[in-house]
């Protein structure tokens, strides 16, 4: 395997000497990991209610199924040489028209395969939880079909190996987004939600269709080994645009600055579907599209610092917005904005990042799915309701929810050992060590999030789960069923031990180090000890800070007005009334005018004036025509004589 040097200094494997071996034994199976799922969505669609009682436990095993052909295919994969671990298996010749070739099929290798188990094993402990937390749903098969659909989607999206059929996973995902979110589409404001992700999403689409556009006019195909193979090849103004349109797109599926505005509004959909998007599917899209297109940002700084930029945006911008709202559900949605921003300021980072951000990508996925479905543990104790200042003192009537909720928030705030730690910590010492100005300014916003997050994660947990209850007098709290209670478990154990499994253990680094390489990075402003000591004391005040206030305080059940400040985060920042100001309406206006020329200036001038015109002189040629034979008789006799006459003339 080849080598070259980046600005980073780091040695990487050169992606143009990566060429996938077509796969032999389990991993040969691999379509199964997509077909699985598949086949339940369809099975469960097209059985209708013949399917009501055995679909949703079908959905379930099918997606247990998909678990095991991919650990299968790891321990495959596991036992090849570093050079080996990258397998092609064809599909079927998709696209064949002149000089265009594309064929389907999917790309097994470390970082597909750490998505895969992410997706399968997580997605398949929501799919129990949603056994129970579904159960008396009317619709729960229909709920169950979409569930397979979109672990099927986003299987296609990480194991493709060419944007094209990336992209088919790509629109799986949002379709199955919008009928999932809008579920319970009776509800109007749900329907609205689902709309909004679905329109939102559609310009990160978008942007990502012209990036497509962009590497067929450049490269003459769309497949991963050509395109990241010839990178080099391309010049760098022409990478930097296909760089930044890529990140427009991944913006859009990872609700990144600036097209966050609908994963709030997402809530709307039941909870086990906010665990999925916002744990193992969806969000995570955009990150994996950025570290998969690695051999083209690598080439192009500008688009990387884009990237870098963006996320660090949104690592703050999510924080800020989580820290004032009341809504469990949608400050968990803040943090997982927040959180996703970490994970594109260190892919933003280069090569030195790449594997900090998919090794924090895999432990949020379960700590982050883990607080999801107990605040749907929560809402079953709570007859449904969502406001963190009715709840109160759950800690004591609901321990099994609290327990494995607390294991999720020690995690997310970067406690020392768990899996969070480990992870975001990494990040965070990276950004410290970017070159230049980069390095201050990435630190300390990275180093600002981290306190933020411990504030408002603690505000919510302590909200919810401690102080005096502040329950409506119908309310009787009490603890989910073992379907729910049990996936909520096995993720807390996660939250708390992952990290140490696979980091310390240099499991994570060993699997990546083929696709991203290996390297020193440089050195780092400032030293390591003092960035470990900075990030703990800013995660002590955090806790402390929001234990005086939502802890051993009294919390008001209604929300004080507040500052400005504090009115605007619990307006997102006022993103609706920008989009609205800035966006809906001027668009609309455009709309409109263009409208009224097309009425007024077109049809009714330019074609309106033509066909009038065309009718006059139709009017009068047809008084002509009026069926007597003498008056056709002076016509030709008219026009014999001007005929002569002509002649005569001439001559």
């Amino acid at each position: 395997m080849s080598v070259l040097e980046t600005s980073a200094g780091l040695a990487l494997a050169d992606p143009s000497a990566v060429r996938a071996i077509e796969a032999t034994g389990t991993s040969a199976l691999a379509w199964l990991l997509i077909a699985l799922p598949l086949l339940g969505a369809g099975l469960l669609l097209v059985g209708g209610r013949a399917t009501d009682k055995f679909g949703p436990l079908l959905a379930t095993l099918l997606s247990w199924g998909s678990f095991v052909v991919g650990a299968l295919v790891v321990l495959q994969l596991a036992g090849l040489g570093a050079e080996e671990r990258s397998l092609s298996v064809p599909l079927w010749d998709w696209v064949t028209t002149g000089n265009l070739s594309v064929h389907a099929g999917l790309l097994i290798d470390p970082l597909s395969m750490a998505f895969v188990l992410l997706i399968t094993f997580v997605g398949s402990l929501i799919h129990v939880y949603s056994l129970g937390y579904m159960q008396h749903d009317p619709d729960k098969r229909r709920f169950f079909a979409y569930l397979n659909l979109f672990v099927a989607a986003m299987l296609i999206l990480v194991l493709a190996d060419s944007y094209l059929l990336l992209f088919v996973g790509w629109e799986g995902v949002g379709l199955a987004s919008y009928l999932l979110i809008g579920f319970w589409n009776h509800n109007p404001a749900y329907a609205s939600a689902a709309n909004k992700a679905f329109v939102v999403n559609r310009i990160g689409d978008f942007a990502l269709i012209i990036a497509m556009a962009y590497m067929l006019y450049t490269y003459g195909a769309l497949d991963y080994a050509t395109v990241h193979g010839e990178a080099g090849s391309a010049a760098t103004t022409t990478l930097t645009v296909i760089g930044l349109l890529l990140l427009l797109g991944a913006c859009g599926k990872s609700a990144q600055f600036p097209l966050q505005s609908w994963l709030g509004d997402a809530m709307a959909g039941p909870t086990p579907v906010s665990a999925l998007i916002h744990a193992a599917t969806m969000v995570t899209a955009g990150v994996y599209l950025v570290a998969r297109s690695q051999a083209i940002y690598d080439l192009t700084p500008d688009a990387r610092l884009a990237v870098a930029i963006v996320g660090a945006i949104t690592l703050l911008y999510g924080a800020i917005v989580g820290c004032a709202k009341d809504d469990i559900k949608k400050a968990l949605a803040a943090s997982t904005m927040s959180q996703i921003g970490y994970m594109m300021l260190a892919v933003g980072l280069g090569p030195i990042g790449y594997i900090y951000a998919i090794f924090h990508l895999i432990t949020h996925g379960f700590f982050k799915a883990g607080m999801f479905l107990g605040a749907g543990s929560v809402m079953h104790a709570m007859n449904d309701r969502v406001d963190m200042r009715r709840f109160g003192a759950l800690g004591r009537e609901i321990k099994t929810t609290w327990i494995t909720f607390g294991a999720g928030w020690l995690a997310i705030i970067g406690f020392p050992f768990t899996a969070g730690w480990f992870s975001k910590d990494h990040i965070i010492e990276s950004a410290f060590s970017a070159p230049g100005w980069q390095g201050w300014v990435f630190g300390l916003v990275a180093l600002l999030g981290a306190g933020i997050t411990a504030f408002y994660m603690s505000r919510l947990f302590f909200m919810t789960f401690h102080g005096k209850a502040r329950w409506e007098d119908d309310a009787a709290p009490h603890e989910s069923p073992l379907t729910m209670t049990v996936p909520m478990m096995v993720l807390a154990v996660g939250s708390l031990v992952l990290g140490a499994v696979l980091y310390p253990t240099g499991v994570l680094t060993g699997w990546l180090e083929p696709v991203f390489g290996h390297g020193e990075a440089h050195e780092s402003l400032i030293p390591l000890i003092g960035i470990q000591v900075s990030v703990f004391v800013l995660m002590a005040l955090g806790v402390a800070l929001a234990w005086l206030r939502y802890g051993r305080d009294e919390v008001p059940v209604v929300a004080p007005v507040g500052s400005f400040a504090t009115r605007a985060a619990r307006q997102d920042l006022f993103q609706d009334e920008f989009n609205e100001t800035f966006l809906r309406r001027p668009g609309a206006g455009l709309v409109a005018g263009l409208e009224v020329a097309d009425n007024d200036v077109i049809d009714g001038g330019m074609v309106g004036g033509t066909s009038r015109g065309l009718a006059g002189v139709a009017n009068v040629v047809r008084q002509a025509q009026n069926g007597f034979v003498r008056s056709y008789a002076l016509t030709m006799l008219a026009g014999i004589v001007a005929i002569l006459g002509a002649v005569w003339v001439i001559q």
